[in-house]
């Protein structure tokens, strides 16, 4: 129902949070002067060639406030215009190793522009002109970083996929007694699904790679690990743990964390979230380092402290 102070006012003063999407096409080179070329080699892979090679970026910029007596947190024309004279403008068809001074690698304080890096230096540049509650830095649709404006702390996250069967059904229980619960995922010969896994990290920005995390070996334990083993699998009969409980989506994911946990803390970062999307439909998403506040844990929080 619509508040008649919201209708009176346009909304004045009622918080809300909007996005604005910008493009832009850029290139890079992970490359440092203090390395030898095996050096750079070893660190960045194929990164480190020159001339370097290129990307088109996607930026979500994330701004909250109250609406003014317009409606608006803000003007989005006025956020188009600082969006595109303090970062795209500037960045669109550039080396990014050149462009700005943050990325002078023969300067002590320099750092890479890898994806992480780029995303914070972009948000010190909007922070003074825009109120910014978060920004999404889109190398490719497969590699994406999130900054939050806390110092050197950003999200990485990584998308694979594999293709697997499952059925859902517990031995425990009778074929009809399952169909009651997982309804057509309970047939006995099992069905299949095109699955999306994104794995996102925690972790520092290193103040000279500009990694989080060595994005190869990241790259390496979720294929090892994760893809060839579950890839064109039965999950139930090929995968051990799936042969004593029910492979849903959420038990995939769950079990994909408990996997990945240790390997990822390994190499420098923390694993954050697993996102498993089974289908259009279906996603099942896991918070390895906090616990999830839903609706109906509020409520009954309240209730408790009204009979206080």
């Amino acid at each position: 129902m619509t508040s008649p102070q919201s209708n009176s006012l346009h909304g004045k003063g009622r918080e809300c949070v909007i996005t604005r999407r910008a493009c832009f096409s850029s290139s890079h080179r992970y490359w440092l002067p203090e390395n030898s070329p095996e050096e750079n080699l070893s660190l960045f892979g194929k990164c480190s060639f020159a001339p370097g090679h290129g990307h088109n970026y996607e930026l979500i910029v994330s701004m909250g406030g109250e609406l003014d007596s317009d409606g608006m947190v803000l003007n989005l024309s006025d956020v188009k215009h600082s969006i595109k004279n303090e970062v795209t403008g500037q960045l669109d068809f550039r080396f990014l190793n050149d462009v700005w001074p943050e990325f002078n690698i023969y300067s002590q304080d320099g750092i890479l522009p890898t994806t992480e890096a780029l995303v914070k230096v972009i948000w010190n540049r909007l922070k003074d002109d825009l109120p910014l509650t978060s920004l999404r830095l889109y190398e490719s649709p497969t590699l994406w970083a999130d900054y939050f404006g806390k110092n050197m702390e950003a999200l990485l996250t990584v998308q694979s996929h594999f293709n697997a069967a499952h059925r859902l059904a517990k031995d425990e229980i009778s074929l009809s007694e399952n169909k009651k619960i997982y309804g057509k995922c309970a047939r006995i010969n099992g069905h299949g699904h095109n699955y999306f896994l994104d794995v996102t990290v925690r972790g520092q920005i290193n103040p000279r790679t500009g990694m989080i995390c060595d994005l190869p070996s990241l790259q390496s334990i979720i294929d090892d690990l994760i893809v060839e083993q579950f890839d064109h699998t039965f999950l139930n009969k090929d995968i051990e743990y799936f042969k004593t409980c029910v492979p849903t989506c959420e038990n995939i994911a769950l079990h994909i964390s408990d996997i990945l946990a240790s390997p990822i803390k390994n190499i420098g970062a923390n694993l954050h979230k697993i996102r498993l999307q089974e289908s259009p439909n279906n996603a099942a998403e896991i918070y390895v380092e906090q616990t999830i506040q839903n609706s109906l844990q509020m409520k009954l929080e309240n209730s408790l402290v009204a009979q206080a």
